[in-house]
């Protein structure tokens, strides 16, 4: 038996994203927590496929659009990485609703040419709103940026000292759709360039790791959202318009080439912490390829007695491709490899 799965592959910012849009079963459950749990159990071995070597790589990411669990939600969507499934992607936002629009997969009845058209997302972590701002060319649409409204984030402990090797290393732990571990780069004792990209992965997982053995990791609210999704390296900006350069390493030492999304959101929750986020200043991020995200605050609110924000985060994407991949029932390497 030969299954057939057809994707549109897109990049936001540089992080690579495959958007599955025929061949995978429709995921069961009434919240996106239960279809994220359904995908896991019966949909792994495509995940693996579609996002593994050979069709894929250890970086790629992947998005599947779902039918919506509210009244009012466009879409769901699940999120999948080299490990499995994720609660919220903010660059997988971008990509998704660029490519949702350009290629008429989500259809809303809009008159004429609007230059801005809203989307309502389900996702695992909660409600996500995106704003996109198009340009009409013809009867195509082109999404020159996406602004999407993320779900509250929050610092849930600041300054724990890690113990890596012979470092004693601070770390910020915030929510901003996942938790991440949020290190100075400097304190870590690692740049963020190519080069490192090696150190940088083994030591993001070390940190991670580490702190999940000092810490239980739950949201306060949603007991389904807990552990460490990945960890985020800071360091002084190179672009003379953005305030930080990151690179976050998630799942299995995957490395986000993007300035990602939710984990620009989580540095945000720890800024405003400190007292460094202005309201009317937007927070520029950038990424290991010198691309950017940009942030601001759109509400101050708390989660549990802690203080959040609402983060709306904006950034760009583009298609790359549209592919069908033929998995083979005989394949010895059907559900993909990691060398």
């Amino acid at each position: 038996m030969i299954h057939r799965i057809k994707s549109i592959d897109a990049h936001a910012a540089g992080e690579p994203l495959r958007l599955v849009i025929d061949g995978l079963p429709s995921p069961e459950g009434r919240t996106m927590l239960e279809k994220r749990a359904w995908a896991m159990k019966h949909l792994d071995h495509l995940r693996k496929s579609i996002v593994l070597e050979p069709r894929g790589h250890t970086d790629m990411y992947g998005a599947l659009l779902t039918e919506p669990v509210t009244r009012d939600g466009h879409a769901g969507i699940l999120f999948m990485h080299n490990e499995g499934w994720s609660t919220m992607c903010g660059h997988g936002i971008i990509a998704v609703t660029t490519i949702a629009l350009e290629r008429g997969l989500i259809w809303s009845k809009y008159e004429g040419k609007p230059a801005t058209v809203n989307l309502r997302y389900d996702t695992p972590a909660g409600r996500v709103e995106a704003r996109a701002n198009l340009t009409h060319l013809g009867d195509a649409v082109r999404v020159d940026t996406v602004a999407f409204r993320n779900v509250p984030s929050f610092v849930f402990e600041p300054s724990l000292l890690v113990t890596v090797g012979t470092r004693k290393i601070p770390v910020d732990i915030a929510f901003g759709g996942a938790f991440y571990a949020i290190v100075d780069a400097e304190a870590a004792g690692v740049p963020i360039d190519a080069e490192h990209l090696p150190e940088l992965r083994r030591l993001g997982m070390a940190i991670a790791r580490e702190v999940e053995k000092l810490r239980r990791v739950v949201h306060p609210i949603d007991p389904g959202l807990e552990g460490i999704y990945g960890t985020i390296f800071t360091a002084p900006a190179h672009l003379p318009d953005a305030h930080l350069r990151n690179v976050t390493i998630f799942a299995d030492a995957e490395v986000d080439r993007s300035p990602c999304g939710t984990g620009t959101a989580a540095v945000m929750a720890v800024l405003n912490d400190m007292g460094l986020l202005l309201d009317d200043l937007p927070f520029v991020h950038e990424s290991i390829v010198g691309t950017t995200f940009k942030g601001r605050v759109v509400v101050r609110l708390e989660v549990a007695e802690r203080p959040a924000i609402v983060a709306e985060i904006e950034g760009s994407a583009w298609i790359t491709g549209e592919h069908t991949f033929l998995i083979d029932g005989d394949d010895p390497l059907r559900s993909g490899f990691r060398l």
